[in-house]
This record gives structure tokens, sequence and C-alpha cells, in this order.
């Protein structure tokens, strides 16, 4: 049976072989029981001085069971339990990315083992980079499509800002902890993959009227992932083994799609800026920090809503420079009562109530949201550019 890498490759047949042994990562396990193989692996790559970033939640899920096997197989492990923020938040800033490298310093870690979900990785990915060694993966929950990416999400001085960063050497999802995972991060999960839809539309927008650079290649790789979970939705909503197999290999082959093309075009556009503009405001004013596949796929609905909007105005896209062209592509966008449809489906938030962000906020980031990444040329943007 081939690969998650393989399957991958097949469909980026135009990349050169260096950019395809770019995106090799291995091992790559998806499988029941994964988390026992990480031991053997680190004794195997002759590591003997391991970091386990992890939070208090996911020591005791993942963390724990790691640090003893890695102990009994005679390697020194150490274990960084990440500090919350105020507001009880593990959130990617300075100050956890601090924490983790005096650990990293003062242990002398040759790599760094990220036990967690996505903010633990951008973390952790952050740290290995900047201290120069290698990291490895090994999600708890099928949350986000960051868990392969190279660029780390960082909050600077309350800014959110994407540096580039280290992807892991290995991954290991166990299907056993990621079917175990709270409903609410298999939906937010769900939540990240539906923003796709977006995010392709905004990259063909951008490609064709500002001038981007596009990959056919990628954006099919991506359109696939996202179709996966839309089919068998029925499957993750229930938390199947089988769901969360398809969710979590779609969720690292969207990574994959971005390794290959080098930026996070195919995965975020207009709906992630949203997103993290809404993060921002919550940490400037104190308030607990929501997840960020929920904010993505309710900001996916929201922008739907405005793109359909826009298309059925007789002259709300005179702005564009192929008005049927980008006609065409938002008439390929499933309409927003779909999106919330499915976001309901999985247990996830559907709107903007539900998600706690209040109707000033949400008018505000449908404004200034293209401000968080200027360097995109989005449908948004160029709505607002008017």
């Amino acid at each position: 049976m081939p690969s998650l890498i393989d399957k991958v490759k097949k469909l980026a047949a135009g990349f050169d072989e260096e950019t395809l042994r770019s995106i090799e990562i291995n091992p790559l396990r998806v499988e029941a029981g994964a988390i026992q193989e990480v031991a053997p692996y680190l004794k195997e790559q002759q590591y003997s001085r391991v970091i386990i970033a992890a939070d208090a939640i996911t020591y005791e899920i993942a963390g724990k069971t790691l640090e003893e096997a890695v102990a009994a197989l005679g390697i020194s492990v150490h274990v960084t339990n990440l500090k919350p923020d105020r507001q009880g938040d593990v959130i990617a800033d300075e100050a956890s990315i601090v924490q983790l490298l005096l650990d990293i310093q003062q242990y002398k870690a040759q790599v760094v083992i990220a036990a967690g979900s996505g903010t633990i990785h951008d973390i952790s990915r952050y740290a290995a980079y900047t201290a120069s060694i290698p990291f490895v993966s090994v999600p708890t929950a099928p949350s986000v499509d960051g868990f392969n990416s190279k660029g780390a999400p960082i909050i600077i001085r309350g800014e959110k800002k994407t540096i580039a960063a280290i992807g892991p050497d290995a991954i290991f999802a166990d299907l056993d902890i990621l079917a175990s995972a709270p409903a609410a991060m298999v939906a937010a999960g769900f939540g990240d993959m539906l923003g796709k839809y977006t995010s392709l539309l905004d990259w063909s927008f951008g490609a064709s009227e500002g001038g981007e650079p596009y990959s056919v290649e990628v954006a099919e790789i991506t359109r696939i992932a996202l179709n996966k979970c839309v089919e068998h939705i029925d499957l993750i909503a229930r938390r199947d083994p089988e769901g969360i197999r398809i969710l979590i290999e779609a969720l690292i082959e969207s990574g994959l799609a971005m390794l290959l093309f080098g930026q996070s075009h195919s995965a975020s556009g207009s709906e992630h800026h949203l997103s993290h503009f809404w993060e921002m405001e919550y940490i400037r004013l104190g308030k607990r920090q929501l997840l960020h596949g929920a904010k993505v796929g309710v900001a996916c609905a929201e922008i739907s809503k405005l793109y359909h909007r826009l298309a059925e105005e007789e002259s709300g896209l005179a702005f564009t420079a192929h008005h049927e062209k980008v006609r065409e592509a938002i008439a390929a966008l499933p309409g927003e009562s779909m999106l919330r449809e499915w976001l309901s489906q999985v247990g996830g938030p559907s709107t903007t109530e539900e998600l706690g962000v209040d109707s000033e906020l949400l008018m505000r980031s449908l404004l200034e949201a293209h401000h968080v990444r200027p360097n995109r040329y989005t449908l948004l943007r160029a709505y607002n550019s008017l």
C-alpha cells in the first residue's frame, strides 16, 4: 500500500527530484499504537539526550508514556511542561519559546519531541530550529494541518507572524490517541480542512489577478484531501477510527502540499487572516483563546457569505480584472449555509455567535484582516483596497 508521501509525490510529478526529496518524512506512521515506535526510533538514531515538549494535558495523554518508554531504553529524557499564560492558555509566543530553548540548552538536548497539538508543534519547531536540532512530531489530536509545516505562526509582542522554521524528521500519529481526542478538537481539524475552500479560491484569484506564484499540482493535492473529509463527514462526526484516519491523513497531506510549494497559499487565505485577527484581539483583551480550526471553519463560512454576495451584485466584482472567471470560481464555492451545516454536523461552532466572536469584531476583521498577511493578494484584500 503506497505511503502518504508516495501518494503526494504521484500527484506532484511535475516537481523536480530535489523538491520531492524535501518533503520526505521518514518514518511517517499513521496507525494504532504508533506511539510505541517513538523510543525505538530515537534509539536507532543514537540520540542520548531528549526533550519532550508538552503541556499539563498532553503530558497525561502522551508525554508520560513517551517519557517512560524513552527512559526504559537508557536515553536521558527531560519533559518541558509548557506553562500557560494568565488566561490559562499555552500559546506560541516569546515566553513559551524561551522556556523550551532554555531547557534545550540546559539539558544539551539533541532532539525535541512535540507531544501535543498545533501550538506545541509551533513552539517546538521554532525552538528546535533556533537550537539547530531536529524535532519529532507526536500529535495528540487531529486538530490542525500544521504538524509537518516548516512555518511557525508565532505571537510576537501581540502580533501573529509566520516565521520560517523546520519540519519534523518523523511523525508518529497514533490513531488510538487521536480517536480519543475531545470532540471539539476533531471538529477543529475538520474546520481547518474546510477552510481550504476559500484558501484555494483566494490563491487562484491571487495568481490570476495579483501575479502570485501558483501550482496546479499543489492545489489539486489540497483539493483531494479536502474532498475526502467532506465525503466522509459522517465517519468523522462520530469519531469512527476510519474517519479519524481520513482526517489526520488529510491534514498531513495539506501540510505536505505546503512543503512542496514552499509557502502556505494552498491552505491559508482570507479565512486564516480572520482567524489570526481574532486571535490577536483576544490576546490584546486578555481573553481565553479559541481553537484555531474552529475559528477557521466559521471564518470560511463568513468569507463565503461575503464572496457570494459580491458575485450576486451586478457590479460587485467590478474591481476584478476577470469578472466572469471570479464569478465562476465563487459559484463553485459552497455557500455559507452548507458550510455551517457541515460544521454543526461534526460538533463544532458554525456561527460567530457560537464561537464567541461579537459582531463588532467580525465587521472589523472583514475590513482589516487582510493586513495580517499584506503580501497575500486575496479577493478580500482586493475588495477592501477599493
